[in-house]
């Protein structure tokens, strides 16, 4: 009867499990397939790796080996969190950033009204892992995407979808492939005015979104909510031009509703925000008269949740506003010196293969020997291999073979998809969760 028992509580877990995907990300096996992970969990699940709490010094894992840390992470969504909620935003944060659900479901718990993704697979990942609003940040005209976004919303009526629409000829892609689907829910769309001329995506004129928004009136399997952009293309991006060119997507809203588009709608859209602008996104969207339909603010800044060392460290619209608050960085690259041919050049095993390189090359930041760390002075990173850091050291840097070199880095969303597990680390070493990403 005992055994029974057990066979039962195992399979009722399996069961709860199989009907929660975050919950079973901790049923994974650890393997080959994950860097940096302790050669001797092999074979464990992931929640059971979880629960040894392991150090990430003295706990077997190897270099390199990418580390996310807890407190700053929690202090990056609970910021972000407030401020969207003190500008009375929705906060739909780009998941492109991370592709990793444990985040995703953090970020939906601090508030976030839905989250924003780039390409159809993005969507499924988000969609296996419960996520019931998305925006999609493109124009969807891929057949066979169409065909499965047609099914998922006609199979479940609390999921929201919204994308961009920018040409006629994107409108008529869509609307021929969700009518040959029978879809039987119009999907959402939001006309996308582009930044300027030379910018990436979007009709360039006022005139152009006038055309594509009457074809979305023409097509049944469509229903226009609104309008969107990015106004991180803005061409020579400053406090002014990005400004102008927000007010120029307010005026294209209002003129929408003035027309008598939104009649029929609960809310109308309007979104816009990268991580470098958000600031002014919030300034000019707080500007929006009252129109017929309550107006949805959507802003969507991805790369917050980690921040970096680098780019966004500079670019954050936080430099502007220190009063509203201050992002942290949250990731740091581990990687050992494995050769020091001279007195002026140390190379480490972190390479293009571990590291983001496509914006700014890695930082080094300190150094650890026999369980002390100290601050990397004299110690540059002057270039990656796709296995080894090239380090340019000054004399007055104490650097040995076998020692680890922590990194920061920047651009998070070049970070993040070069890792498939990565360990979750508290202040004082200890591992107290894996963060699983699916790009």
């Amino acid at each position: 009867m005992a055994a029974d028992n057990v066979v039962d509580t195992a399979l009722d877990t399996a069961l709860d499990r199989s009907a929660d995907p975050l919950a079973a990300l901790a049923d994974e096996r650890v393997d080959h397939r994950f860097k940096g992970l302790p050669p001797d969990a092999e074979g464990l699940t992931v929640g059971e790796l979880t629960a040894q709490r392991r150090n990430l010094f003295t706990g077997g894992f190897t270099t390199p080996v990418l580390a996310l840390s807890a407190e700053r992470l929690e202090h990056n969504l609970a910021l972000m969190e407030t401020y969207a909620e003190r500008h009375g935003l929705a906060f739909a944060p780009h998941g492109k950033t991370s592709m990793a659900p444990q985040l995703f479901a953090r970020q939906l718990e601090r508030g976030a009204w839905g989250i924003t993704l780039a390409v159809p697979h993005q969507v499924r990942v988000a969609r296996k892992f419960g996520v019931e609003r998305i925006f999609l940040a493109n124009e969807l005209v891929d057949a066979a995407a169409l065909r499965w976004l047609a099914g998922e919303l006609d199979a479940d009526s609390s999921f929201r979808f919204v994308c961009y629409v920018d040409s006629v000829r994107g409108v008529e892609l869509m609307h021929g492939a969700l009518s040959e689907a029978g879809a039987s829910r119009p999907v959402d769309v939001v006309v996308e005015l582009a930044a300027g001329d030379g910018a990436r995506t979007g009709a360039r004129t006022e005139a152009e979104c006038f055309d594509i928004a009457n074809a979305v009136a023409a097509a049944d399997t469509l229903r226009l909510v609104g309008v969107a952009g990015y106004e991180g293309e803005v061409p020579e991006a400053s406090s002014e031009t990005v400004t102008a060119w927000l007010r120029r997507l307010v005026s294209l809203l209002v003129e929408f509703d003035k027309s008598g588009r939104f009649t029929d709608l609960p809310e109308v859209v309007v979104s816009a925000g990268g991580s470098a602008w958000f600031d002014a996104v919030a300034a000019v969207f707080a500007e929006i008269p009252e129109l017929s339909r309550p107006v949805l603010k959507i802003l969507r800044s991805g790369a917050y949740v980690s921040h970096d060392d680098g780019h966004y460290k500079h670019l954050t619209p936080f430099n502007r506003v220190p009063e509203e608050g201050a992002l942290e960085p949250a990731f740091r690259l581990w990687a050992q010196v494995v050769s020091r041919p001279s007195a002026e050049q140390a190379f480490t095993n972190a390479g293009k293969r571990d590291a983001a390189y496509d914006l700014d090359l890695p930082e080094a930041q300190v150094v650890r020997r026999d369980g002390v760390e100290r601050a990397a002075t004299g110690i540059t990173v002057t270039g990656l291999s796709d296995q080894h850091g090239w380090l340019r050291t000054s004399p007055e840097a104490d650097l040995a073979v076998g020692d680890w070199v922590g990194m920061g880095l920047s651009h998070p969303c070049t970070a993040f998809d070069k890792w498939q597990l990565i360990p979750l680390v508290e202040g004082d070493g200890t591992v107290s969760s894996y963060i699983r990403t699916y790009f």
